[in-house]
């Protein structure tokens, strides 16, 4: 506004001097009276103008310079601004970040922390107490236990933690009226298990060993000098494609596993008696064994194993034949004890089927073959002498299954055939003989039933068992005796199986049996007991437990009846197994 007002003043100055000293104008078509005078005060009117309007151009220039520069100032403003809210947002959101990683950062330290504590655990465990020792790329596990047992018996059977249940004394002796009392670490057990991995396939080897042998000196009067023997030994191939060959000494086919056809999850069950419980099938001895693994669902199997007469045994028999001899010592055989001159090993077949994880069944079969040699003019002399076999056999089943988490545990086992007394419990005689000295099997029955409870601090066994010997009766050629196993008549007397004898006394020699024959027919055992563990960790496990068995043995009627006799045993364990 004021520069208009400055540019109408300069207009204004320049009005004719004549408007503005008051004179009046020149007539119309008058020629204009111009002076010098008029001329110099325009033009340096208009020079006072022309400077005037160059002095405000210099203002305007600078004025729109000023506001160039404000203009440019204002937008590098807006643009610090800009950047500056740039900044701060990423710096907010970079703080936010940081925050984040910080936050992850100590959660990740307090994981690594605690991982490193922890490794730091296992590896301080591994030291002081490895489950398994490395040596070659070969891993090494010790096992076992230590033990200290005992046995108390009603009538006694001057035997150890292991009841020898077919030889119950009668009352006829005085073991009979005789109870007896042992303590025992005997039953410990030390194993050794070797395992390496190729790439297809594994390696086993395994070693168990325990103290229930006796040497010729063997006692117990004051070192209790009993010597170590072999419980298992034996090495196996395991492919990738579910074939395995194990070879050595170890349980029989026969005997129950709870997984598949493998060694070392045999079914024993968990009384305390070394002999284990009437009605169990088993054996262990010499084996060679071929398994075959489909979908972990269906195994089947098949050994040869070292076959052995264990008794022949009956009434009025003839003496004409043998079956073996008593071991060689330079043969490495005990010398007080009998050895059957085999044909062949046995054949065991077997097929487990586990449909899933809370059962398993097996089935199986037995094949052996027996023999002697027969002297038909026996004792006067040995012409005609012949050698005789017989083939024998039988079939078996177990069931297992389980029950509440596996809390609850049933177990069936059944066996049967003839001439398979051996793989008994009890040790029942497999044969008997015919009038001409041929062997006659003898048919043999057994059965177990079990039932266990499984708590996190208990184990409580309920155990019922039987053994089963059939009679066999022939008579001789002149036809006027029974030869054979339990024949009634005279060959099996049974009339003083009820009286006390004084015959043979001695120090250590128990009044004789006098007459009983005490043929066995059959074995019963009810058991029970349980195992507290008072200690089950990293560092083993201790349990202690009683056990109480009650065995009936009943005998084959001959003159005089059929008498039985029985037993009330009990047993009890303090152990520790290694970790």
């Amino acid at each position: 506004m004021k520069r208009i007002l400055a540019i109408l003043a300069l207009a204004a100055m320049a009005v004719p001097t004549w408007a503005q000293e008051g004179r009046k104008a020149p007539k119309k078509n008058a020629p204009p009276a111009v002076t010098a005078e008029d001329v110099k005060a325009l033009r340096d009117a208009l020079a006072a103008q022309q400077q005037q309007i160059e002095q405000l151009r210099q203002e305007l220039k600078q004025q729109q310079q000023q506001a160039a520069q404000l203009q440019s100032a204002a937008s590098e403003a807006a643009a610090k601004a800009s950047a500056a809210q740039e900044t701060a947002t990423q710096n907010a959101e970079g703080f936010t970040t940081l925050k984040s990683d910080v936050s992850d950062l100590k959660a990740n330290a307090t994981t690594t922390a605690l991982s490193i504590q922890e490794d730091q655990k296992k590896m301080n465990e591994a030291i002081e107490s490895p489950i398994a020792l490395h040596y070659k790329g070969i891993t090494i596990t010790p096992g076992g236990f230590l033990a200290a047992e005992t046995v108390t018996r009603t009538r006694a059977m001057a035997s150890d933690v292991n009841t020898p249940f077919n030889s119950v004394p009668f009352p006829a002796s005085g073991s009979g009226h005789t109870a007896e009392f042992y303590g025992s670490g005997r039953q410990s057990r030390i194993s050794l298990l070797a395992e390496g991995k190729l790439s297809n396939m594994k390696l086993t080897g395994y070693f168990e060993t325990d103290w229930l042998s006796s040497g010729t000196t063997s006692n117990a009067n004051q070192s209790n000098s009993y010597t170590n023997r072999q419980r298992q030994i034996w090495g196996q191939i395991a492919t990738n494609n579910g074939w395995t060959m194990t070879g050595g000494q170890m349980w029989s086919l026969v005997m129950e596993t709870r997984k598949g056809l493998d060694p070392r999850t045999e079914a024993t069950p968990l009384q305390i008696d070394a002999q284990y419980v009437v009605g169990m099938s088993w054996a262990r001895q010499f084996g060679f064994r071929v398994a075959k693994n489909f979908n972990n669902k269906l195994w089947v199997g098949m050994s040869v194993e070292n076959s052995q007469v264990n008794a022949v045994s009956g009434n009025n028999l003839p003496t004409n034949f043998f079956v073996g001899a008593a071991g060689t010592g330079g043969g490495l055989y005990n010398a007080t004890a009998n050895y059957s001159y085999n044909t062949m090993p046995d054949l065991i077949f077997k097929a487990a089927y586990e449909p899933n994880a809370k059962a398993h069944f097996e089935v199986y079969g037995v094949v052996s073959r027996f023999r002697d040699r027969i002297y038909p003019n026996a004792p006067t002399n040995s012409t005609g002498a012949y050698n005789a076999s017989v083939t024998t056999g039988g079939v078996g089943a177990n069931a297992r299954t389980y029950f509440s988490n596996k809390k609850f545990e049933v177990a069936l086992h059944a066996m049967g055939g003839q001439g398979i007394g051996r793989y008994g419990n009890s040790g029942l005689p497999d044969l008997t003989v015919h009038p001409d000295g041929t062997l006659a099997p003898l048919h043999a029955y057994m059965g177990l039933g079990e039932f266990d409870i499984h708590l996190k601090k208990w184990d409580w066994y309920f155990d019922a068992g039987s053994e089963y010997v059939a009679r066999a009766a022939y008579l001789n050629a002149a036809g006027t005796t029974l030869v054979g196993y339990g024949v009634p008549g005279t060959g099996n007397n049974n009339s003083g199986c009820g009286t006390e004898s004084v015959t043979g006394l001695g120090a250590f020699t128990p009044p004789g049996t006098g007459s009983c024959t005490g043929n066995t027919r059959v074995l019963v055992e009810g058991t029970f007991g349980f195992w507290y563990k008072i200690y089950n960790g990293p560092k083993g496990r201790i349990q202690f437990g009683p056990q109480y068995a009650y065995v009936v043995r009943n005998t084959w009627r001959g003159i005089g009846g059929d008498p039985n006799t029985n037993n009330n045993i009990i047993l009890t364990s303090f152990r520790y197994y290694l970790p």
